[in-house]
């Protein structure tokens, strides 16, 4: 962006030609590299594994791999990590398992041939205390100076400045899950003012009014908005109430 910061397109799917368009489509576009999730659903073996990200590497555009067996069901171990790091346009990883014990495990393996990066908000500074590179975060979409702090100070292994730094960001690293991701983080990031709307396209939709109360209190908490909750509460009895009587008027 303004040649300031590198955009990392995600290019990933369950389909390898799909993959391919996309990523031709980000290089054209003047994205810096690729993120490629592992393919969902149908759980490919190692060895497939490990030709699929060859295969979209061989493309000639930086990877960045994206392990998160939660999602898809299929897990990329530390050990085709590795034999994929001597790959030059394999560049990171982003590891979503939430197993701190990987990183020391994969660091040993690929040394400083690629990146890695923690898809966990919650133990994103412990990663990167026990060796990671960074995170690419949710909770930065709200709060990007905090977790960029956040980030310098697990990197300079300055265990108090993180703590201090990450306790107000608790809630927004628990909330921002509080249904499916994206839901959450768009809510968030809209009713913060940063987007102009909520709208998560289908299947997915808008987050439940049950949850705005645990958003805005996480967002409260991290500094980022203030709120009356007993107004919050009346908007959202008053929606409801609207609600029901439109489905009344409707029957």
């Amino acid at each position: 962006v303004k040649g300031k910061i590198p955009i990392l397109a995600g290019t990933g799917t369950i389909n390898p030609e799909h993959v391919k368009e996309m990523t031709l489509q980000a290089i054209d576009l003047g994205c810096d590299a690729s993120l490629v999730v592992t393919p969902y659903y149908v759980k490919p073996p190692q060895r497939g594994l490990i030709n699929h990200f060859t295969t979209m590497a061989n493309l000639g555009f930086p990877v960045v791999m994206y392990n998160i067996p939660g999602r898809t069901k299929v897990d990329l171990t530390p050990e085709s990590t590795a034999i994929l790091a001597d790959h030059p346009y394999i560049i990171g990883l982003k590891d979503a398992t939430g197993d701190l014990d990987r990183v020391g495990k994969i660091r040993s393996l690929v040394g400083d041939k690629i990146l890695l990066y923690s898809g966990n908000d919650d133990t994103s500074a412990n990663f990167v205390m026990r060796g990671g590179d960074g995170c690419i975060s949710v909770t930065a979409n709200v709060a990007p100076e905090a977790m960029h702090d956040l980030m310098v100070a697990a990197l300079e292994k300055d265990a108090e400045l993180v703590k201090r730094i990450n306790e107000p960001l608790l809630g927004l690293h628990k909330n921002l899950f509080i249904e499916s991701n994206p839901i959450p983080v768009k809510w968030a990031a809209w009713r913060s003012g940063i987007i102009d709307s909520p709208y998560c396209r289908p299947p997915l939709c808008e987050l439940d009014p049950k949850f705005h109360v645990d958003v805005e209190t996480a967002l409260e908490a991290a500094g980022l908005f203030s709120f009356d909750l007993n107004e919050l509460k009346n908007t959202q009895f008053a929606n409801i109430g609207s609600s029901s009587a439109g489905s009344s008027n409707m029957s």
